[in-house]
């Protein structure tokens, strides 16, 4: 049962991260990849958030569930490294080294805030 739970919240966190790209595109047309930058942000504060609250507790269960499948399917490292290849690909040098500095900083902070709002 725990898998079956696990899949679904991953597939419902892969929904959320299309609407969020989709939702960012639709209102500013752009390949730079926003929403997804966005959705790992938010993924990793709401690991931060879990881990800190449900680890250790009677709620181990629900921690994977929260973690390994919503967040899993909300954030994704194959985008957030495949997509500044791309764009390296296309001569945006700059912003594809930004992206890939970044993003492992940020979603470090984001885990960190996401537990520090949990204690």
């Amino acid at each position: 049962m725990i898998l079956f739970l696990i899949g679904i919240f991953g597939a419902l966190g892969c929904v959320v991260r299309f609407v969020l790209e989709f939702a960012v595109r639709l209102r500013h047309p752009t390949q730079r990849p926003i929403g997804t930058v966005a959705a790992n942000v938010i993924g990793t504060g709401i690991a931060g958030w879990a881990t800190y609250k449900l680890t250790g507790t009677s709620d181990a269960q629900m921690h994977q569930i929260i973690v390994s499948g919503f967040c899993g399917g909300l954030t994704t490292a194959s985008s957030a490294f495949a997509i500044p290849a791309i764009l390296a690909r296309t001569h945006h040098w700059k912003y594809s080294m930004v992206l890939l500095i970044t993003t492992p900083v940020v979603g470090s902070i984001c885990f960190v805030i996401g537990m520090s709002l949990a204690h």
